[in-house]
């Protein structure tokens, strides 16, 4: 699990999406509706790399929500290449994988998506701490709307 994944291969139908922006210290987690149309914010998880306990929050979200599929934001270079973010979003991916199987967990290209999401927030004058309150969220949504909409677009390529 290192490189970007495609929308629809290997789809499980169907049903609710998680998008997942991981950050050093904030997990944005978005939810889409049952039609995977729609992705919209759902809550801000604060890392916890040494006990995991957003991974458990995470894990109990995808049962509460009957998620059939995680979208896991991989954050590369603008260069295309992996640097320190994408290891770090890749073992994260990688480590919900072993907790929530069956359901699936997906990378995809997330260049700069909370760089932009950040400028935009700014310019509808949310700043300081309440934009890092909802920055992660906002993020989590723009990862998982992109891949619905790449679905959208390789399901409609299918009929």
């Amino acid at each position: 699990m290192s490189s970007a994944d495609s929308p629809f291969v290997d789809d499980p139908g169907p049903g609710k999406r998680l998008g997942v922006d991981v950050g050093s210290v904030r997990v944005g987690i978005s939810l889409s509706d049952p039609t995977a149309f729609l992705a919209t914010p759902l809550v801000t998880l604060q890392r916890d790399e040494k006990g995991g306990s957003d991974l458990s929050e995470l894990t109990a979200l995808v049962a509460e929500h009957d998620v059939v599929e995680i979208v896991v934001g991989l954050p590369k270079t603008l260069a295309g290449r992996h640097g320190p973010a994408a290891e770090v979003a890749t073992a994260y991916a990688a480590a919900l994988a072993d907790r929530v199987a069956p359901v699936p967990v997906r990378l995809s290209d997330e260049r700069l998506t909370t760089v932009v999401v950040s400028r935009v927030l700014a310019q509808r004058g949310v700043k300081g701490k309440k934009q890092r309150a909802v920055v992660d969220q906002a993020a989590a949504v723009e990862i998982l709307q992109s891949w619905l909409d790449a679905r959208a677009r390789a399901v409609a390529r299918k009929e």
